[in-house]
């Protein structure tokens, strides 16, 4: 049987915590350390699937024989991809961008198997907002959680509230498709995906 250690390419707490979510705790947290600048001309669901093959790539070499699970998650409202907001006024843009128009989250997600083979899923689902006024982006604003998030909100926190309607897997906006992702890891050999543990007493 293969080596059974999971690594995740990502220090992201939304992703350890999905994977917790479906018992399926990575045995090692490894960050990817990539440059994530979008290619000219590049499409959001390709971006978003070639940076998680690449920070599985990047990550598997410090790893041989492990599984390697990496991910990418991209907003993007037609081909215009929306950047991690670091500062309020990108948050602030981004918001304003949503404001009142379905926009797309692309996920992408990668495995790095035992042998040295990538296989990869996209994930797409759409997200619909609410048409949001000045002082509702000044609220948000101010509660911080933007900060870092891709396309400037988290929609497991406090913008659930803007969020009128979602048509595809919620776990893709949050950060990493979980139907999709125990799927490739049962798929391919990694066999804790494939049962649920024991119930506890």
């Amino acid at each position: 049987m293969p080596d059974q250690r999971l690594v995740l390419a990502s220090a992201s707490p939304r992703r350890i915590d999905l994977l917790a979510q479906i018992a399926l705790s990575p045995d090692e947290v490894d960050p990817a350390g990539i440059d994530e600048t979008p290619l000219a001309l590049e499409l959001p669901a390709r971006h978003a699937l070639r940076l998680a093959e690449a920070k599985a790539r990047d990550v598997a070499q410090r790893h041989p024989g492990a599984f390697v699970l990496a991910a990418d998650t991209v907003v993007a409202c037609g081909r215009r991809i929306l950047p991690k907001a670091l500062d309020r006024e990108t948050a602030r843009r981004c918001l304003a961008l949503l404001s009142g128009r379905r926009h797309r989250v692309h996920g992408g997600i990668a495995l790095a198997l035992p042998d040295g083979r990538v296989v990869s899923r996209r994930v797409e689902t759409a997200v619909i907002f609410k048409r949001l006024d000045p002082a509702e982006i000044e609220d948000y604003l101010a509660s911080g959680e933007w900060h870092g998030k891709a396309g400037g909100y988290a929609i497991q926190g406090l913008a659930a509230r803007y969020v009128r309607g979602i048509v595809g897997s919620y776990s893709n906006v949050v950060g990493l498709p979980l139907f999709e992702t125990a799927s490739l890891l049962a798929g391919h050999g990694f066999a804790r995906a494939r049962h649920l543990p024991p119930a506890r007493s």
